[in-house]
């Protein structure tokens, strides 16, 4: 193999980076806030208008994953056959529409099968970006780019949480309560970004007019190169899911979601339960911005700890210790004293999840290419999804049984202790390609 001059990998790597993966960030940053501005409305008026139980509000949020479950493998295969281009516009506009519908919810039957229409217009979003990045970016890169990609999902709480409050805060608006002024607010954009991304997304290298010649040939000879290294069978999408290593990879995904989500939907009203608690008083904005509180440390820990990911190639501890020191801290957290300690040990949790998620995602595409890739990772990520469902809805209804957090948050723990016995004894077996082995991006 003819090795490329460094810098063109350089100069073709840093161009990926700075056009597609911010553009990327902002379609995952609308999308999570989308997904999550339930747990922003549910303590600020949302609940009390629809009479929800802690229950009730649980399987809302989780009933979303049910319709995304339901397409995401089809809608990953849609993806890999039409283009990511044309999918993910697609995905980005309908979620919109449907998203812009919670402004005029007027009870919990409307508002369960909202959420279930916004699970299947979501459907294959994440999957799909994954997929796409890694039909542009090797595997000595993936680590870093992943991470540039991945801020913007702890990003969607430091911003989107204040603007979240800004928008509650306007109240009375065209004659609406705080929160549904708040739904419309964060699905108009979700609309305008997916129109716009019909036209400004690439297909493929080949699509990609501000890569030169040389840049275009050797990322094309680079990921020919890295699929013909990869084991049999990991281009065909039924194989991939039959395959023991994408179950696996699944199982250890699904404890950090379920922290994940967890913390998502109910952070809030846990800070919205220090008044009784700790008897401190927030207005909506100071509730919004200490929610985000755990959020910027978290940014700052997964752009690190995927540097050293980098620079070391990903190992399973880049995985597994971020996996323990969560399983460890989010029940911790409740047993805290004031609500600084308590935001402390949250902030802890919320590093450890964010550190360990992208590095995570180079983990298949060591052995799957083709329409395995997009069936296996559409695999991996609908058990995430299931424990999107899990995750709220087990939350809420052990919290309404117990009247309080400490069991659902143990609960929480023994899912993301799971995921780092798993990432110890499975990922090892998992090898990187060669390419990727002691990496390191200039970018």
């Amino acid at each position: 193999m003819t090795v490329p001059q460094p810098d063109v990998e350089t100069s073709a790597i840093r161009k990926i980076v700075w056009r597609l993966v911010p553009f990327l960030g902002l379609m995952f940053f609308i999308n999570f806030l989308d997904r999550t501005a339930i747990g922003f409305a549910g303590p600020n008026g949302m609940t009390r208008d629809l009479g929800l139980s802690a229950a009730q509000f649980g399987f809302a949020a989780g009933i979303f994953f049910f319709g995304y479950i339901l397409l995401e493998i089809p809608s990953n295969l849609a993806l890999h056959k039409f283009g990511a281009r044309r999918w993910l516009a697609r995905i980005m506009v309908s979620w919109g529409i449907v998203s812009l519908l919670f402004t005029f919810v007027q009870d919990a039957t409307q508002l369960y099968w909202l959420r279930f229409l916004l699970g299947i217009a979501e459907a294959g979003f994440f999957p799909g970006a994954i997929l796409f990045l890694s039909l542009w970016v090797p595997a000595r890169h993936r680590a870093k780019v992943l991470a540039v990609f991945y801020v913007a999902q702890p990003l969607t709480t430091v911003i989107g949480a204040p603007l979240a409050s800004l928008l509650i805060d306007m109240n009375g608006l065209f004659g609406l309560a705080g929160w549904r002024v708040m739904f419309a607010g964060v699905s108009i954009p979700a609309i305008i970004v997916g129109i716009v991304a019909y036209f400004y997304l690439p297909d493929t290298p080949n699509d990609a007019k501000w890569l030169t010649p040389a840049e275009r040939d050797w990322l094309n000879e680079e990921l020919a190169r890295e699929d013909r290294s990869k084991s049999s069978g990991g281009h065909i999408s039924g194989q991939a899911l039959r395959d023991g290593r994408v179950w696996t990879l699944s199982l250890i995904y699904f404890g950090f979601i379920y922290g994940l989500y967890a913390l998502g939907f109910f952070l809030p009203t846990i800070i919205g339960g220090f008044e009784a608690q700790f008897g401190t008083k927030f207005t909506v904005m100071q509730r919004g911005l200490v929610t985000a509180i755990p959020y910027l440390p978290a940014a700052v820990a997964l752009i690190l700890w995927s540097r050293d990911a980098s620079r070391r190639g990903v190992r399973p501890w880049h995985i597994g210790l971020p996996a323990i020191l969560g399983a460890m801290s989010i029940p911790l957290a409740l047993t805290m004293q004031s609500p600084t300690a308590t935001i402390a040990v949250i902030t802890l949790t919320a590093c450890a999840i964010f550190s360990a998620l992208p590095n995570f995602w180079s983990f298949p595409a060591r052995f799957l290419t083709g329409a395995g890739a997009a069936a296996g990772i559409a695999l991996i990520n609908t058990m995430g999804n299931v424990a999107g469902f899990a995750a709220p809805y087990i939350t809420g209804a052990v919290k309404d049984w117990t009247g309080g957090y400490v069991v659902p948050m143990a609960i929480v723990g023994g899912f993301m202790a799971l995921s780092a016995v798993l990432s110890f004894i499975a990922l090892p077996r998992l090898r990187a390609p060669s390419a990727e082995a002691g990496g390191h991006s200039r970018i």
